[in-house]
């Protein structure tokens, strides 16, 4: 049993539920009902659903009863190659009125062995999660599971009534846990305003006394970094560069620089410290997040996924960093952004029209050391509530922990041990099951007349000539024979 609690017992996903695929959405369907809501990866998040938008599918005739969804139904997501995605789930509550699920998800149904509410804590914990990494990673790196997979994730199942017990306890201790996670969700979002607020008070809109407003391209240069190619990927001048991975708001990532080969090119593209690095390419919101360039790492270069402002006279960069910040936060530059391929741009073009306001040196210099004290007060707040966000998922992880391996709560030995009832519902399957028809021979088709007669010439056709007769014994020979 491997050190299981008493009553516990270790089996397969696929000897307590059934686990099937779901339908495949097509352009083009043969409606035989109503359209059905359709619920897709968007939908499941980890432990809850989100049904705000719920797309709909005609299904072909026989689909509709396949495809349904029950009451306790654990919908576990495929995955798309990303680790943090694979294998989240949510239990199916019937929130809506009916539903089927894309195949991109994977019903769970348990059966009378598991409590649907204890399936889907479990399925969210630790445990869980460090078994389908294991089972999902394919030979090229990618993560994604399939219903095969999923049939061979190993439970520690504890008795019924037990799983009962710990479903009480656990939302007892998670109820006040996620409270206590909504109230720093609320806090968080407040520090978001807060920091807004300081960079739009500090860089107004409009026009100031002894201010002028001009554009991004007067204020400085923009340049756009240099393409990558597989054919740069090795050279005799091989540099790092920075790319969109690498920028954060106001933060350099260092931890994972690239390189490739920059022969001749290299001082064309070699940053400088002081230069403002903006995302060229990201998701709306993220669009222009920029960062300084202060000195690290050194002899380094940019991308094309990055653009590089550079203050020009009058304009010192601290506060060109403060007027991006401003805009990004403000949603400035997503007015300027276009969209392909589910990315957004924003080109060297339309970063340089952006508005750009200009106010005395000793101005700048006053609002840039105005700004870095009023931040230092909100990124205090901001690095405390993460402490406080990490501290929270430690603690729902040991608490899911304790209670999956059977030290939340004392057993009860009046229980039906696991097992039991396993083998039970094992049998109840067997049985369930359709009997086998054995297959009946075939009879032989009837011959009319003639095909008797055509099989008869071609029996005679292959049969063997007779051998010639003996001659007859002569006289002399016969009475030999007979006497």
């Amino acid at each position: 049993m491997g050190g299981l609690p008493e009553g516990w017992v270790s089996t397969t996903l696929d000897q307590v539920c059934d686990v099937n695929g779901g339908i495949q959405k097509q352009a083009k369907r043969r409606p035989v009902e109503n359209k059905f809501p359709f619920l897709r990866v968007a939908n499941v998040g980890r432990g809850t659903l989100d049904l705000a938008e719920v797309h709909e599918v005609e299904l072909f005739k026989g689909e509709i009863d396949r495809f349904r969804l029950k009451v306790g139904d654990l919908l576990v997501v495929e995955g798309n190659g990303s680790p943090d995605q694979i294998g989240r789930a949510a239990t199916w509550k019937g929130s809506i009125s009916d539903a089927v699920h894309q195949n991109h998800l994977i019903r769970v149904r348990p059966t009378a062995a598991v409590n649907a509410k204890f399936l889907e804590l479990l399925w969210n914990s630790p445990l869980i999660k460090t078994q389908l990494m294991d089972v999902a990673q394919s030979s090229s790196g990618l993560y994604t599971l399939s219903t095969a997979k999923l049939k061979r994730v190993q439970l520690d199942l504890p008795p019924l009534a037990e799983q009962h017990r710990i479903v009480e306890a656990l939302e007892e201790q998670l109820s006040r846990l996620d409270a206590a996670e909504h109230t720093l969700r609320v806090a968080q979002k407040r520090v978001e305003v807060l920091r807004k607020s300081v960079f739009t008070s500090l860089v107004p809109e409009g026009q100031p006394e002894g201010w002028t407003v001009t554009t991004v391209g007067a204020a400085g240069t923009v340049e756009l970094g240099r393409a990558r190619h597989p054919d740069w990927h090795n050279g005799p001048e091989m540099r790092p560069y920075l790319r969109v991975a690498n920028v954060f708001e106001d933060r350099i990532d260092t931890s994972s620089v690239m390189e490739m080969d920059f022969s001749g090119i290299f001082e064309k593209y070699k940053l400088h410290e002081g230069d403002i690095l903006l995302n060229e390419g990201q998701s709306p919101h993220l669009v222009g997040r920029p960062a300084m360039y202060r000195g690290v790492p050194e002899d380094v270069a940019f991308t094309n996924s990055l653009l590089r402002f550079q203050a020009g006279p009058g304009v010192l960069p601290d506060w060109a960093l403060m007027v991006f910040r401003r805009h990004l936060h403000a949603r400035r530059f997503m007015r300027e952004v276009r969209i392909t391929t589910n990315i957004a741009h924003l080109s060297s073009k339309r970063l340089k029209a952006v508005e750009f306001s200009v106010p005395p040196l000793e101005t700048q210099k006053e609002l840039v050391q105005r700004c870095d004290e009023l931040l230092s007060g909100v990124e205090a707040m901001a690095r405390e509530m993460e402490q406080a966000g990490r501290r929270a998922e430690t603690l729902r992880s040991a608490l899911l922990r304790k209670a999956f391996n059977g030290n939340l709560l004392p057993q009860d030995p009046a229980d039906e041990p696991a097992a039991t009832l396993l083998a039970r519902i094992a049998a109840e399957r067997e049985a369930a099951k359709p009997a086998r028809k054995v297959k009946r021979a075939s009879a032989a088709p009837r011959k009319t007349a003639a095909s008797r007669s055509r099989s008869a010439s071609r029996a005679i056709a292959d049969t063997p000539a007779a051998p010639a007769p003996t001659p007859a014994p002569s006289a002399t020979v016969q009475q030999e024979l007979f006497k």
